[in-house]
């Protein structure tokens, strides 16, 4: 049965499996086990990485595309759930129609780039993607009376995933079960279907095809594989389910803004995501985005609580100063790069 569902990718580690399993505890039962608005906020972001950096595996991992749109895509999802929610008042139906427009819209933008642009190698396809994702980032700041510019959105979700509804009079674990919790399964459960498909498609024949182009890609069109049709459709279907992690996303946050969801800096992240956790494994993915996430939250007071406990040691509080918390971040990727070069996963497979 679990085999079935994993579509016969095994972890092939006893390592990574019992890694894989906390990460899925500790989400899956996250309102009780850290109980907190922080500890929730962060845990439903390791769920919406996790799919966001799984979709992006599919490209780069398996794929061997090189693409810096990404957000664009996780951009289109958000602010789908944004509008409609907008225009169309706090109720799921909007939730539905936004998910399915800004989906559609991602797939719509991802099949003109791919058909127009994936004829062209390596970098060169690269900087195609950068260009349109600036120019669409730019596209949404400028359209200030539909996006709300630089400012971003703020919108109302429907009252039952929000905390002002109360499903229990009394506390089930120690934890009120409000709308705030069913909000977070509704992202629990949907960043875990859509890793759940990613896993199938790229253990099917199509995502062998891939795996083949990626390897070979003058041998794969020898053989008869349609180089250009396939990658095509691995940016579509990467973009659909990148656009749906943005509605996720949104539909969390209540709120969206070109910084918070079309910005470099969250394509950086994906990428150092699937870098650390293993490119062409999808269990990389959930790896690289749980570990990202954790340090990007908590290792400020990490350093801070370690900067306190060494107040007595010469130039060490100077060092572990929490406001260098992105050089000690850099530190670490540099480190894991260096121990292990195929990512957390391909190294524990590998043992």
């Amino acid at each position: 049965m679990l085999k079935r569902i994993l579509s016969g990718d095994m972890p092939q580690s006893r390592a990574l499996g019992l890694i894989l399993l906390a990460i899925l505890i500790g989400l899956a039962f996250a309102p009780f086990l850290f109980p907190g608005t922080r500890s929730l906020d962060t845990a439903a972001r390791i769920c919406v990485f996790v799919a966001l950096a799984a979709s992006y595996d599919l490209l780069l991992g398996y794929a061997g595309i090189v693409s810096f749109a990404h957000t664009m895509f996780f951009g289109l999802g958000a602010y789908g759930v944004a509008l409609a929610s907008d225009g169309m008042g706090r109720s799921f139906g909007a939730l539905a129609a936004g998910s399915l427009a800004g989906a559609l819209a991602a797939a719509a933008l991802a099949l003109l780039v791919g058909l127009f642009s994936l004829r062209v190698r390596a970098i060169f396809f690269a900087m195609i993607t950068l260009a349109v994702a600036s120019a669409v980032a730019v596209l949404f700041s400028q359209l200030s009376g539909i996006t709300g510019g630089e400012d971003g959105l703020n919108y109302r979700i429907p009252r039952a995933l929000t905390a002002a509804a109360r499903y229990a009079d009394e506390p089930f674990l120690g934890v009120r079960l409000t709308g705030k919790v069913l909000n977070y399964y509704l992202v629990f459960f949907g960043a875990l279907i859509l890793f759940l498909a990613l896993l199938r498609v790229v253990n099917s024949p199509f995502g062998r095809v891939l795996q083949a182009i990626r390897e070979n890609e003058f041998r794969a069109e020898a053989i008869g594989c349609r180089v250009v049709w396939h990658r095509t459709a691995a940016t579509v279907i990467s973009a659909v389910s990148a656009a749906l992690a943005g509605s996720l996303y949104a539909i969390w946050l209540r709120y969206v803004g070109p910084d918070t969801v079309l910005s470099f800096e969250i394509m950086v992240d994906i990428l150092l995501m699937v870098v650390i956790g293993g490119m062409g494994t999808m269990y990389g993915a959930a790896v690289g985005a749980a570990l990202f996430v954790l340090a990007q939250n908590y290792l400020q007071g990490l350093m801070g609580a370690a900067a306190e406990a060494a107040a007595g040691v010469p130039g060490l509080p100077l060092i572990l100063d929490p406001d260098r918390w992105l050089l000690w971040l850099g530190a670490l990727f540099i480190l894991s790069v260096y121990f292990f070069p195929t990512g957390v996963v391909g190294r524990l497979r590998g043992r």
